[in-house]
């Protein structure tokens, strides 16, 4: 099969990944509508084209959160990652790595930050979540610090989980339930069965033998259920902010006073985000909200995104709209289910190559050049 697009690595990964954990990556909250505006609203804008312009030396190079990147593009924390492939966090952090993007690491990471930290040679990014355990989260903050994790990225929308329906009715566990369904299922799979046999990483390495009483798989779902802390408020950012000493990212910012918000805790970053459509079913896509937001914190926060992302031109009509950077979680995915860390290292190749093409073609040789005008909106595009 001849790879050309993000679509393209979608359909070798849903041949290749057992159906609960493909419907996992693939899949949003309730009616699913916010999931598909992140995508169909990307659509609607359009790209202004520029002639006679000298494309010589162009570079696609930026920073996010004072860091160097190759594109304007990380890879997001995605949880299970591990279970698209064997050994998946280690994969795509590799890739990465060599690609010269962020790859950032789940909590709910199969692989450990240990483990990561042991196969790459360059700081990666941590996403934490605000659990009740507060000692389980210092210590895990301290592992990512002895790690040499370069940022921290908080999560803020995750108090209480939005209802997928897919991973109901697919009993969703990692590793995955031996039923007669999932059997019959993972027989078709057998190069993504040859890689479990292959590792012993198979659970959530990041909390399995780090807390107390959680030995096991069954523990750990009373223990998951029981800890995503509902009482966040932004005052808990402030404990964070003292036990970690680096560059801080918020990440799950979908409204204007909620950015203001941000901007106060003194943080690095924000991420407009609504978690791939995965929690609040009915709110705006993240590409809608992301000219909002901007506006709203003045220059005073740096300004992320993600959702929706498919392309590189997806990439420069956020940067255009006031991104300084954004992330990928279902674009790496597939190609990581499809193909392992050359699956990665594929999807960030067709993203790069698009960016790189389209900001030739819209007449711009740098991403500090991309600004509105490079963009047709529909009128009334922007929320609010």
């Amino acid at each position: 099969m001849t790879i050309t697009t993000i679509h393209d690595l979608q359909i070798l990964a849903e041949r290749r990944v057992p159906r609960m954990f493909y419907d996992y990556a693939d899949s949003g909250s309730w009616t699913e509508q916010t999931y598909d505006d992140n995508e169909d609203d990307f659509e609607l804008i359009r790209l202004r084209q520029k002639v006679a312009v000298n494309m010589e030396g162009r570079s696609t190079a930026s920073t996010m959160v004072g860091q160097d990147v190759a594109m304007p593009v990380a890879c997001a924390p995605t949880g299970l990652t591990g279970m698209q492939h064997a050994d998946g966090e280690i994969l795509a952090a590799k890739a990465c790595e060599a690609f010269g993007v962020p790859f950032t690491l789940s909590t709910m990471s199969i692989c450990s930050i240990e483990d990561v930290a042991e196969n790459t040679s360059k700081p990666f990014w941590f996403q934490l979540y605000m659990m009740r355990d507060r000692d389980f989260m210092s210590r895990l903050i301290k592992r990512a610090k002895d790690a040499g994790c370069a940022a921290l990225v908080l999560t803020l929308d995750l108090q209480v989980l939005g209802q997928r329906h897919k991973d109901i009715r697919n009993g969703l566990s990692a590793p995955p339930k031996l039923t007669l369904a999932n059997m019959i299922n993972m027989a078709t799979k057998p190069r993504w069965c040859m890689g479990m046999l292959g590792t012993k990483r198979r659970e959530f390495r990041n909390i399995v033998g780090h807390v107390s009483g959680v030995e096991d798989m069954s523990s750990l779902s009373a223990w998951t259920a029981s800890q995503f802390d509902q009482s966040l408020t932004w005052d808990d950012v402030e404990w964070v902010k003292n036990q970690w000493d680096g560059p801080l990212i918020l990440k799950g910012i979908l409204d204007p006073e909620d950015a203001k918000l941000a901007v106060k805790t003194g943080a690095d970053a924000l991420v407009v985000s609504n978690h791939g459509g995965r929690q609040l079913d009915g709110a705006f896509s993240s590409i809608r909200m992301l000219p909002v937001i901007v506006d709203a914190v003045q220059g005073d926060i740096e300004v992320h995104m993600d959702g929706g992302i498919r392309s590189g031109q997806d990439v420069l009509k956020a940067v255009a709209l006031g991104a300084q950077g954004t992330y990928i979680g279902r674009a790496f995915l597939y190609g990581l289910g499809a193909m392992g860390q050359q699956g990665v290292t594929t999807a960030l190749e067709i993203i790069h190559k698009e960016f790189d093409t389209t900001m030739a073609l819209c007449g711009r040789t740098g991403t500090d050049q991309l600004n509105g005008e490079n963009l047709y909106l529909p009128e009334g595009f922007e929320a609010g």
